[in-house]
């Protein structure tokens, strides 16, 4: 039985009947168009998948390539994640503004081009600040295409919003791969260009298979005013604060130090005001519901701590593999793989389960399985090698995260349909914001420490009793079971 199958509507006068044979849903669209829909924004979510992932294959041919310093090599990811950051939120209220369709083909047009520029530049600054380019493109794809999917999908959208979650592994195993074939028989340039056919054919589909714009301001209606200030705030606000912990990653005792305590102070002030004012502006560009309001704060602080999780400590566990156990680079990085397989496998499991489990016992349960999988990491090897002790390890959080994945995504989606791309905006911000303070305060703490390896084994036990800590907040998290 199909996944997006809903409630079959009736003809009336408003409608056509369909020809004979032709399976058509609640919202008039058949079962194949839904699917070549979904394959049009998965290929799209697929592509910003990987691209998060490769660049870090080609950091050091790049280096050479353009005669860089290893730091503005380092910004080419940062600043991509940065930038994803301050520009989901935006995107998110732009594509409930002004129209899924037209905010996803405008971001893959921006990613495109984008990627196009970055594989014939010639300079670390150009390509650095392309890079920021980029990301404006990639952060319009997943809340558009969440959008979408709301839009089409009715009665199956919560499964297909759930299937989301097997694309992002898989663009994840892929991205290594690929870069490390373009690096070894072509140029760091490929990580780029490779986007551009991709991207163009993204374009041709979306154009054909996903149905026009509905819910777009009509004219007549007054229009909706962009909140630049509510937008500067906070974008000043998580600018300083990524570059303050940046600043740790240095040598030295810096956590004391002017720079850092200068910039999150400043971060944390700014952050301040901006919750003030989206509080009492007429039309914030991020409603203070979605934000912090019931249940709403509660899946965003989650959605943190998944993000510094899977996204964050897990790109880790090949730098530890070599530094606490002196596993090679290219065995180390295969350790992923079993993290990977057992994401997909079991978010597919979850998605079609999550009508009946509803969100909180699959947090619960892939929270708990998950720091379990942590302090496994973090202990000596018992009865087996290294290699497969670290591997099973992996495996045991990719089982924790992909089954407690498809409800972070949903959770909160119910209570505001029309709000879904600003929701999963607002989503998707918090586990990159997760991931860059994860990173950001690991690499600082292995800078400083005498022992890498057993100062990220500390990190990995910390972070699993930093999950069961936050179990109650699964409790909170608004329930529900069923469609909606």
């Amino acid at each position: 039985m199909s996944i997006w199958r809903g409630a079959t509507e009736q003809p009336d006068a408003a409608h056509i009947p369909p020809a004979s044979g032709t399976n058509v849903r609640d919202d008039g669209i058949s079962s194949p168009r839904r699917t070549l829909i979904f394959s049009t924004v998965a290929l799209a979510l697929l592509m910003g998948s990987i691209d998060s992932t490769i660049v870090a294959t080609a950091l050091h041919t790049i280096q050479h390539g353009l005669h860089a310093s290893i730091i503005w090599v380092g910004w080419t990811i940062t600043v991509y994640s940065l930038g994803q950051v301050l520009v989901l939120p935006l995107a998110g209220r732009l594509s409930d503004q002004y129209g899924r369709r037209r905010v996803f083909v405008a971001s893959v047009v921006v990613f495109t081009a984008a990627s196009l520029c970055c594989g014939l530049a010639n300079d670390i600054y150009v390509l650095v600040a392309l890079r920021a380019v980029q990301a404006l493109g990639g952060a319009g794809f997943t809340p558009s295409a969440t959008g979408i999917v709301v839009d089409h999908f009715g009665a199956a959208r919560d499964r297909a919003v759930g299937l989301f979650g097997s694309i992002f592994p898989i663009g994840a195993l892929i991205g290594p791969i690929l870069g490390g074939v373009f690096v070894a028989y072509w140029s760091w340039r490929g990580i780029f260009l490779v986007n551009v056919p991709i991207g163009l054919l993204l374009i041709a589909m979306c154009l054909k298979y996903i149905p026009a714009d509905t819910h777009v301001r009509r004219p007549g209606q007054p229009k909706r005013r962009l909140d630049v200030v509510g937008m500067g705030l906070l974008g000043a606000g998580v600018l300083a604060a990524m570059l303050g912990l940046s600043t740790l990653g240095g040598t030295g005792p810096r956590v004391l130090s002017v720079q850092f305590l200068g910039l999150e102070i400043f971060a944390g002030a700014t952050l301040w005001i901006f919750v003030w004012h989206v509080a009492r502006a007429p039309d914030p560009f991020i409603r203070p519901l979605l934000l912090y309001g019931r249940g709403f704060g509660t899946v965003n602080v989650i959605n943190f701590l998944y993000g510094g999780v899977a996204t964050g400590l897990g790109t880790l566990i090949p730098l530890y593999a070599t530094e606490r156990y002196g596993i090679s680079a290219l065995d180390s990085g295969t350790l992923l793989t079993a993290r990977g397989i057992t994401v997909i496998a079991l978010s597919a499991l979850a998605v079609l389960a999550l009508r009946r489990t509803g969100y909180r016992w699959p947090m619960f349960v892939g929270f708990l399985v998950t720091a379990a999988g942590m302090l496994a990491l973090a202990v000596a090897p018992v009865g087996m090698s290294p290699y497969a002790w670290l591997a099973a390890s992996a495996a045991i959080i990719g089982v924790g995260v992909g089954w407690g994945g498809p409800a972070t995504r949903n959770a909160s989606l119910q209570l505001a349909p029309d709000q879904s791309a600003a929701i999963a905006g607002l989503r998707t911000t918090a586990r990159q914001a997760g991931s860059i303070t994860a990173i950001s305060i690991t690499t600082a703490i292995l800078a400083q420490a005498a022992d890498p390896g057993v100062a990220q084994a500390h990190i990995f036990a910390v972070m699993a009793l930093v999950l069961v800590a936050a179990l109650p907040l699964v409790v909170r998290v608004p329930e529900h079971h069923g469609k909606w």
